[in-house]
């Protein structure tokens, strides 16, 4: 019998085993003992599951739950036993999996013959239990793709059937989980057994599917509220309907039949509607509002909304000044530091508070002031005779991280202030059980244009991309709930823009590079969209300041 030799990073030795050996069978092996149940590995830095056979001789490295790999396997199984445990209920009922939202995914249960109640959900949640005390095997497949599609149809799963319709390849995976198929466009746990603390409670109109904090699995995710952000999913989920793309196979079809132009026409007008309408909510306000804050995560096209705004604010008669916080850091020797001793200038103390807030009150009360300006190369705040002067008709506008922070603004009459957040909250959704997560959208988005316009790689974008999302989730998304309005800057049709974009720079990523295995699953994730050509995308578009070719000024 051939033999393979195994490096295992975690322990950092090499093993022999026979040709075929699965990853759980070498996990015993060699007494690999993490924090949590192993959830899989990384096999020359790509993802698999612990059934995976091995055939050639690997570098391999064992993760749980607190990886975010591990994360992400976890889910998919939980979402596949919600599926089955639904089905094994009501037959003819349908599960929807529409989004993430207050740490946890909505869900709705459709062709149920009432709205749902808490029974159900108690009922919902016991049989998940069950399905999970069974240990039932999650089973991948590779079937010819014409057996998967009709599987699926059976089902039920007729969005997921269209999209393998155009998959183009003789051989489609599919999982099986107690009699019932599904996938969810990424590798499972092995078994349901894997699966441990989980919640299942009513959430609006449906439920929400609750799963443990990454760092500690006997602990779920808190449930925050979060009403506002709700409501812009449903209204862009209503939006989509207008469109007549819910889905990914909807726009393959529609970029078959020719009609992706008038996607992107409907898309940029809504975008555009929805601006006009915030200009005139602050304009009809403007007695007492002279001071727009707008917040919103890395990517998420804040500059472009400000400067879209300026100009429906304009048609209105009032005129925007934009002030940038970057020139108001506190002296370089003043910066906080953060756990590692670095600077953190995305700290709120970063940001001189007092003397902003000096400026501020000056310019309000029609002041004439100096503005700073800040140079990153002293660290020092400079000035170089910039005046600036507000009357009746100017409104200022503030963008950055902390717009809506309370801390920010002290010496400000909250009454003065219309804030407004802003992120690329997807609308498309893969099929009918799997989102595209908002980050994979802005992660894209950021990828392309670091490349375009900072000279970065893609294997840089994605190495300091867990940096910015932890300082995302530390001073951005916890205050987001307090915006006047939250605008939705992503749009249905950009992904199948993106992707020519992005495939060209994730396949640079190298395989023996850490980022190979999340440059590999985004490869994955957009080969299922088919590309639309950016020939029709105007030149205010939010697009344009990722792709370039925008007719505003950076």
């Amino acid at each position: 019998m051939k033999n393979l030799e195994i490096y295992c990073v975690n322990t950092g030795t090499s093993d022999i085993f026979p040709l075929g050996t699965t990853l759980s069978e070498i996990a015993n092996k060699m007494g690999i003992s993490l924090v949590g149940p192993i959830c899989g590995a990384y096999v020359n830095n790509r993802v698999k599951p612990m059934d995976f056979e091995l055939v050639k001789p690997k570098r391999i490295e064992f993760f749980d739950y607190a990886n975010r790999d591990g994360q992400r396997l976890y889910l998919r199984s939980l979402s596949f036993i919600l599926y089955a445990a639904v089905k094994n209920l009501w037959p003819e009922a349908k599960l929807k999996i529409d989004h993430a939202i207050s740490k946890g995914y909505y869900c709705r249960i459709e062709d149920l013959d009432h709205p749902i109640i808490d029974e159900d959900i108690w009922l919902i949640k016991e049989e998940m239990k069950n399905l999970i005390y069974q240990n039932l095997p999650i089973e991948r497949k590779a079937l010819p793709t014409e057996k998967a599609i009709e599987l699926y149809e059976q089902e039920g799963l007729t969005r997921k059937a269209e999209l393998f319709k155009g998959y183009g390849r003789l051989y489609a995976p599919i999982f099986e989980l107690g009699g019932h198929y599904n996938f969810f466009y990424g590798h499972q746990l092995i078994s349901t057994g894997l699966v441990g603390k989980f919640g299942l409670e009513k959430y609006f109109d449906g439920l929400l599917l609750r799963f443990p904090r990454q760092n500690d699995m006997d602990e779920l995710e808190p449930a925050i509220e979060q009403e506002k952000l709700f409501g812009i999913f449903r209204e862009h989920k209503q939006r989509t309907a207008l469109l007549g793309v819910n889905d990914i196979s909807h726009l393959n079809q529609m970029t078959a039949s020719g009609r992706a132009g008038d996607v992107i026409k409907v898309s940029e007008a809504l975008h555009e509607k929805k601006i006009a309408e915030i200009a005139s909510t602050i304009t009809e306000r403007h007695d007492k509002v002279n001071l727009v804050l707008i917040a919103g995560p890395s990517s998420s096209g804040k500059t472009t909304f400000s400067k879209r705004l300026s100009v429906q604010l304009a048609v209105n008669g009032l005129h925007a000044i934009q002030i940038s916080l970057d020139d108001f850091f506190v002296d370089r020797d003043h910066t906080p530091l953060d756990e590692n001793g670095a600077f953190d200038f995305e700290a709120l103390e970063a940001i001189d508070i007092k003397y902003f807030n000096q400026i501020l009150v000056k310019l309000m009360n029609g002041e004439r002031v100096e503005m700073p300006r800040f140079d990153f190369q002293s660290g020092e705040r400079t000035f170089k005779d910039e005046f600036l002067q507000m009357d009746k008709d100017h409104i200022l506008i503030i963008e950055g991280i902390h717009g809506l922070n309370p801390g920010l603004i002290p010496m400000i009459e909250p009454e003065k202030c219309y804030k407004i957040f802003i992120s690329a909250l997807t609308q498309i959704s893969i099929d009918e059980h799997t989102y595209v997560p908002t980050t994979d959208n802005r992660l894209l988005r950021r990828m392309i244009r670091d490349a375009k316009y900072r000279g970065y790689s893609a294997s840089t974008t994605i190495q300091r991309w867990p940096s910015v999302r932890r300082g995302e989730e530390k001073y951005i998304f916890p205050y987001q709930e307090n915006a006047d309005i939250i605008f939705n800057s992503a749009l249905v049709y950009e992904l199948a823009v993106l992707k020519r974009y992005a495939n060209i720079l994730l396949k640079t990523v190298k395989e023996n590079e850490v980022q190979y295995s999340e440059a590999a699953r985004l490869i994955v994730f957009i080969s299922y969209f088919s590309f639309i050509p950016e020939t029709e995308i105007p030149p205010t578009s939010v697009l344009r300041e990722f792709l370039g070719g925008s007719s505003f000024d950076y």
